[in-house]
C-alpha cells in the first residue's frame, strides 16, 4: 500500500515519508504534497524503497469473437 505519513512539528515544520512507494516514483509524491502545502523541500534522507525498481504485472485478456 502506498502513502505518505506527514507529520507537523510544534514550530509549524512539516515532516514526510513516503511508504511503500519504491524508485523515484516517491519524488512526484513529495511534489505533490509541496504544491498542496505551498512548501519546499529543505533536506532529504532516501529510504531503501528508493532504491528498489517497482515491479509491475499487467494480466493479459484474450477474447474469442464468434461470427454468424
Amino acid at each position: 500500500m502506498k502513502k505518505i505519513q506527514i507529520r507537523i512539528a510544534e514550530d509549524g515544520k512539516f515532516y514526510a515519508e513516503t511508504m511503500g512507494i519504491k524508485g523515484n516514483s516517491c519524488l512526484s509524491y513529495i511534489k505533490m504534497l509541496e504544491e498542496l502545502l505551498d512548501a519546499e523541500t529543505v533536506d532529504s534522507t532516501f529510504t531503501e524503497e528508493y532504491h528498489e525498481t517497482e515491479i509491475q504485472t499487467f494480466q493479459e485478456q484474450q477474447q474469442t469473437v464468434k461470427g454468424d
